[in-house]
């Protein structure tokens, strides 16, 4: 289901212009006469006339661009996406050696050349602050000094993030937000909200991603927060180079500055340069490709789509793909509506374009909301892409570097990025981020450094919470059901079909209890479904999500059972022994997706 943006590359354009007489510009070059000099022209012509999407995209004013989500929002920045995403489905699926941005390096940083020129020292320095800076904010809150570094200006888009009210107030809890933050970051309210597909029907549920939140204020809110904690910003600022010695992590920057700390945490996206390197260039094994816009001109404007399918699987260029569509309120006007168009595709040559899919979206779009585009104003054009991996979420691979948020894949893979799921794991993030630093430091004051370096080298084996979580790698099924393929002899409706039946299960946190009961119901009452499901994701792909399904099945053992005889005992156990076994306690709740409490809200099903 899709949620949230992250703070992956999601890319947004500009301000207002209005769309009238748009469809003047539309239309195709008559055939040409057979003439080869005549063909090569028109073949010319064709190549060079501006598409729809360029026309609109470079009719709206740009204004200055800011780091993170929404960062570039040019005609030439989606060009420069879809460069990438080609070089994604042309890549070789064999990983290869990127460059090296992390290295390990003997020795103590104190008695380095480097210490000499080191601008400052912190207990730990996060990179990427879109996102980075929620976890900054919770450390600084535990007494932590905490930088951040940003390669752009640390300031939130225009365009709203939706979410609920309870994932927001879990910010209130680790203690980065108060209520009366959330009252003024949330520009629009909306229910009820609408999940449906294409001719099976559709359910309408209360108080579920109903919330748009200004990323502006918020970025602005959590930075104030931040500096009155003492946090230190470095903004302009990229990552040449990580230098991991024994007693620090040090930090080099391209313009020369040099930081030191106790713990660098990656927060640059699925595209960091630490995870391309982590990754070794390995082509991601799933894609969600989103194209959108905010326009005004809406006048039913007062309900919100989670979820929605309109059509079945249809033809995009050389590929074929399933569209579902987001839509909700926008907060900077009564008449502004948000419209997300989304499919997802596993990378490989010929998968359809971003400006293809915007192309087809300003098609669609005014028939899935009843409107006419001549009539909407067009505010900004949105697009993304949010690679998935199925080995998520990614366990550290260095002592003192840590993944947080999209860069460490923790976010659901059928999510469009990870500002939900950052606000479900920040308290026990912050909370174990907290007690090894600490526990550290105190070592540095009492024992000898040789204890320190040891324990050091055992950090990435301490951060057990980033280990497996069978909730999140079970949910990967749902991804590869939803992505259509060229060549799976299934009937175009499958998908539709597939999601329809199992809807009381897609959500974000798997659970399973909730999922042996859907699919239990599925096998019961569409058994002519099953051999399709094969089909379309085929046996490997099954026997493999079987696997994280049954650990699904044992971490909700472990946590319903073993855990209440187990944290009675924790004050007993040693210093080391206790926090290791927190952070068990800690995977196998959140592993099993018990840390989240299902709601029921209202819901009426009906027919479309």
């Amino acid at each position: 289901m899709p949620t949230r943006p992250g703070s992956i590359h999601w890319q947004l354009f500009g301000t207002r212009m209005k769309n009238g007489g748009l469809s003047l510009f539309h239309g195709s070059f008559a055939a040409p006469p057979p003439l080869p000099p005549r063909r090569k022209f028109y073949v010319l012509a064709q190549s060079t006339a501006p598409s729809r999407t360029q026309r609109i995209m470079e009719s709206i004013p740009v204004s200055g661009e800011v780091g993170g989500a929404g960062g570039a929002y040019s005609y030439n920045a989606l060009k420069r996406l879809d460069g990438l995403w080609s070089s994604i489905c042309s890549a070789s699926p064999v990983a290869q050696e990127p460059q090296q941005v992390v290295s390990n390096v003997p020795g103590l940083f104190r008695e380095s050349e480097k210490a000499e020129k080191c601008t400052d020292m912190f207990d730990v320095l996060v990179c990427g602050g879109t996102l980075g800076i929620f976890i900054a904010a919770a450390l600084s809150c535990k007494g932590l000094r905490v930088g951040i570094v940003e390669k752009s200006v640390l300031r939130g888009r225009e365009q709203e993030w939706n979410i609920s009210r309870k994932e927001l107030l879990e910010l209130v809890e680790v203690g980065v937000l108060t209520e009366d933050d959330i009252d003024h970051v949330t520009s629009s309210s909306f229910n009820p909200n609408r999940c449906g597909f294409e001719g099976k029907g559709e359910i309408w549920v209360n108080d579920i991603l109903n919330l748009g939140v200004s990323p502006a204020k918020l970025i602005e809110t959590m930075r104030k927060r931040f500096d009155s904690l003492g946090g230190a910003i470095y903004e302009g600022c990229s990552v040449s180079h990580i230098s991991i010695y024994e007693d620090a992590a040090v930090l080099q920057l391209t313009d020369g500055k040099i930081l030191s700390s106790h713990l660098i945490i990656d927060a640059m996206g699925n595209f960091s340069p630490v995870v391309k390197q982590i990754r070794r260039g390995r082509k991601p094994d799933g894609i969600c490709l989103v194209v959108g816009s905010c326009c005004r001109g809406f006048k039913e404007n007062t309900t919100s789509d989670v979820i929605f399918s309109s059509a079945s699987v249809k033809r995009v260029g050389q590929s074929v793909a399933q569209y579902f569509w987001e839509a909700f309120p926008a907060g900077s006007g009564p008449l502004e509506r948000t419209t997300y168009m989304f499919t997802y595709l596993y990378p490989e040559p010929g998968c359809p374009l971003l400006e293809e899919l915007l192309d087809d979206y300003w098609d669609l779009m005014p028939q899935y909301q009843d409107v006419s585009l001549d009539d909407l104003e067009v505010l900004r054009v949105i697009y993304g892409i949010f690679p998935t991996y199925r080995d998520s979420p990614l366990p550290a691979a260095f002592d003192r570097v840590l993944q947080f948020g999209d860069a460490s894949g923790i976010q659901s893979p059928v999510s469009f990025g990870g500002f939900g799921s950052l606000t479900r794991h920040l308290g026990r993030l912050s909370t174990g981020i907290n007690s090894i630093l600490h526990a550290l430091m105190f070592c540095l004051r009492i024992f000898s450094i040789m204890r320190v370096s040891k324990d050091c080298r055992e950090f990435k084996d301490v951060l057990i919470f980033m280990k497996l979580q069978p909730n999140l790698s079970a949910s990967w099924l749902f991804q590869r059901a939803m992505s259509a393929k060229k060549q799976s002899n299934v009937s175009p409706t499958f998908i539709n079909e597939l999601l329809w039946a199992n809807f009381e299960s897609m959500q974000d946190v798997i659970q399973f209890g909730p999922l042996v009961k859907t699919l239990g119901l599925v096998m019961l009452t569409r058994p002519l479904i099953i051999p399709s499901i094969f089909k379309q994701v085929g046996l490997p792909v099954l026997l493999d999500w079987f696997g994280h399904f049954a650990m699904l099945g044992y971490y909700t053992f472990l946590s319903s059972y073993i855990d209440p005889a187990i944290r009675p005992l924790l004050n007993r156990f040693p210093a080391k022994m206790r926090y290791e076994w927190k952070r068990k306690l800690e995977a196998w709740k959140y592993g099993a997706g018990l840390d989240y409490k299902l709601s029921h809200p209202a819901k009426t099903i009906g027919k479309i």
